[in-house]
């Protein structure tokens, strides 16, 4: 007695369907997963037989092999539970072999029958569509992002009596429909750019990194404001197209971090990882590769605070995805890429005391302590930076001031004008912001005329730029030039890009 279900696991961020393929034969009672079972998938056989027996039905005392192919690979998760179950019910006749010979089913198993949550619900729908299949049986909680793909109706199963009495033409499972109101899932925490006194450079420098997808290093003495800014910077982002969305909810779908009740993560993702992480839990990593903290922060801000108090080979890792915008982890057994476009705000003290440069409160650090303190930063990495900028002491008149500065929804109008221009301009293109412009595309676009072209050269030899601090001076500028409404990228576009490269004009001597 032979029966076919299927169901679907995930590689990466993208997810394969698999045939759990379930014989029963006669001989001694024995219960065998094969096909690269991982831990989790090895023990379901005790919740699959507890399962079906407190759902009234009867477990058969024989001997049952269950394939999960392609057998040659890894297969890790809960989400076999179901349709295991459900293959041992349509071996012994009890469900109708071919009622479910079009559909994915996934779910894990309670004792009792309950189906539980699974991971990576979205992307299974996805394969699902591409397979032409009519639909898919899952836990409820995970319909509304499997609802989120057209063309496929989503089922959402309570229990496993549930789903054999559907099965079975005894009852009805009603199609999931998906709430419009609840299709995207925004970050309602309240905070404005209104909200911070002072720094209108440092907001300047903010708008200008929000516009063209800039990375931002913050330097100052503590309680300058650094990490209050850095939490504003998504209020000035534009919300996510559904393209990104998408991209951006399958990681964490993948994660099972998506937001309960909600189909599509729409406000862009906001991580702040503690200085204590791991290279492996930044970037992505395990015996099966999962994504880190750079795919969590796809689309949105990877906030790194006290950047120099992050261990240095954890800071190295930064390098490729910050330039490929994608992360690559290869283990023996298989090689993932995970999305990483993301922007990076760093922020860090001047010196280890924090106050060198202040002019109220003096530095205690010696020369040998800044060098050694900033020396944990590498010049690749701070190559990578585009924006280094610094933020002084709040002003006691800026503290007490009643006048508010610009607030988030201004700054966003601003932002969004840009990003605009930059749509069209790279429309073509595979990229959407000038910060993922190449060296063809810098030459094409940031053109400068003989003025702006001198003052930059000036700048290259008086501060010893390299020619990685030299792109990222051009695509700020035309960044500037873009919030200025300016087709061509003038010598003041180009002076106040100069300025943004705090750390390589302060050569300590």
């Amino acid at each position: 007695m032979i029966a076919k279900v299927l169901s679907a696991a995930v590689i990466g961020i993208d997810a394969y369907v698999v045939d759990v393929e379930v014989d029963i034969s006669q001989g001694l009672p024995n219960f065998a997963t094969v096909g690269l079972p991982e831990g989790a998938v090895r023990e379901s056989k005790e919740r699959v037989k507890a399962a079906i027996k407190n759902s009234g039905y009867h477990f058969p005392a024989d001997r049952i092999t269950v394939n999960l192919a392609p057998a040659d690979i890894k297969k890790e998760g809960t989400a076999f539970d179901l349709p295991i179950a459900l293959g041992i019910l349509a071996a012994t006749d009890l469900v109708p072999r071919s009622s479910c010979a079009n559909y994915l089913v996934m779910g894990e198993l309670a004792l009792d029958g309950m189906v539980r949550p699974i991971r990576g619900a979205l992307p299974m729908s996805i394969t699902a569509k591409e397979r032409g299949l009519k639909g898919i049986f899952l836990p409820p909680e995970n319909a509304p992002e499997a609802a989120v793909v057209e063309g496929i109706d989503i089922f959402p199963v309570r229990t496993l009596y549930e789903l054999v009495e559907a099965l079975s033409g005894v009852s009805r499972i009603e199609p999931f429909q998906v709430e419009k109101e609840k299709l995207f899932h925004k970050n309602f925490d309240e905070v404005d750019f209104g909200d911070v006194r002072g720094q209108e450079n440092v907001k300047r420098a903010m708008e200008i990194a929000a516009a063209g997808g800039h990375n931002l290093l913050m330097i100052g003495p503590p309680g300058a404001g650094k990490t209050m800014l850095a939490r504003r910077l998504f209020t000035i982002l534009p919300e996510l197209s559904f393209q990104e969305a998408l991209e951006t909810s399958k990681v964490y779908s993948v994660m099972g971090m998506m937001p309960d009740g909600y189909g599509l993560i729409h406000a862009r993702p906001f991580r702040s990882p503690h200085h204590t992480i791991s290279d492996a839990g930044l970037i992505g990593g395990g015996q099966i590769p999962k994504p880190g903290e750079v795919s969590l922060s796809h689309n949105g801000v990877l906030f790194l605070d006290e950047l120099p108090e992050f261990r240095k080979n954890v800071l190295e890792v930064l390098r490729q995805p910050l330039e490929d915008g994608q992360v690559t982890i290869s283990r023996a057994s298989s090689t993932v890429t995970y999305p990483a476009s993301f922007m990076l705000v760093a922020a860090m003290n001047p010196c280890p005391c924090g106050f060198l440069g202040d002019p109220k409160r003096e530095c205690t650090c010696t020369f040998v302590q800044i060098q050694r303190y900033r020396s944990k930063i590498s010049g690749p990495l701070m190559d990578r930076i585009d924006i280094h900028m610094d933020v002084p002491p709040v002003q006691f008149k800026d503290l007490s001031s009643l006048k508010e500065g610009l607030s988030s929804e201004e700054i966003l109008a601003n932002v969004k004008k840009a990003r605009e221009v930059q749509a069209a301009r790279f429309q073509r293109m595979k990229i959407h912001t000038n910060a993922r412009m190449n060296s063809r595309q810098i030459r094409q676009f940031c053109e400068l005329d003989a003025e702006s072209n001198d003052l930059l050269e000036r700048a290259m030899n008086r501060f010893g730029l390299s020619a990685r601090a030299h792109s990222r001076i051009l695509k700020i500028a035309r960044t500037i030039a873009d919030l200025a409404g300016s087709d061509r990228i003038l010598s003041l576009h180009v002076g106040e890009a100069i300025q943004y490269r705090t750390l390589d004009r302060k050569v300590l001597r």
